[in-house]
């Protein structure tokens, strides 16, 4: 019997992005800004290869922080985050003409339906090795979502 050596490993990002929810009943209708926080964790075994550069690595953290900044984080940060159905799109298109970065989904843009979209974005780029093992998207300091693969399968 072949024993496993899994380890899962994590990366934490910061990031600075507004949304607006189109048709929410309270406060959080209007455009508003969050200090998110996405906790990224991994799982696969270290590479045992002693000609290998990554000798002992699941992943560098240096190509996990690429895939995430590249895929993520340089899109929503300091970003304007709408549902492409918002009555906003008057709003939204003022001000990308002015320079403004917005960033339009399919989606209600909560802290759910963004990991999910997370999920997928980083899923889809790790090496085949890899696994995306748990999001964890931290909205504000007492609230956030979190996604496991292994709820999704």
């Amino acid at each position: 019997m072949k024993i496993k050596n899994e380890i899962r490993l994590t990366k934490e990002f910061d990031f600075e992005t507004a949304h607006a929810l189109f048709g929410y009943d309270g406060l959080c209708k209007n455009v508003h800004g969050h200090s998110y926080k996405l906790s990224v964790t991994v799982i696969g075994s270290p590479i045992i290869n002693k000609k290998s550069k990554k000798n002992g690595m699941v992943i560098d953290f240096i190509d996990l922080k690429k895939i995430v900044n590249d895929k993520i984080i340089s899109l929503f940060d300091h970003g304007i985050v709408l549902n492409i159905t918002t009555p906003h799109f008057e709003i939204a298109n003022e001000l990308e003409k002015r320079g403004h970065k917005i960033i339009r989904v399919k989606y209600q843009p909560t802290c759910e339906l963004m990991i999910l979209d997370f999920a997928k974005k980083i899923s889809n780029f790790l090496p085949k090795n890899i696994k995306l093992f748990s999001l964890k998207l931290r909205e504000t300091k007492t609230s956030y979502a979190e996604w496991y693969a292994s709820d999704n399968h």
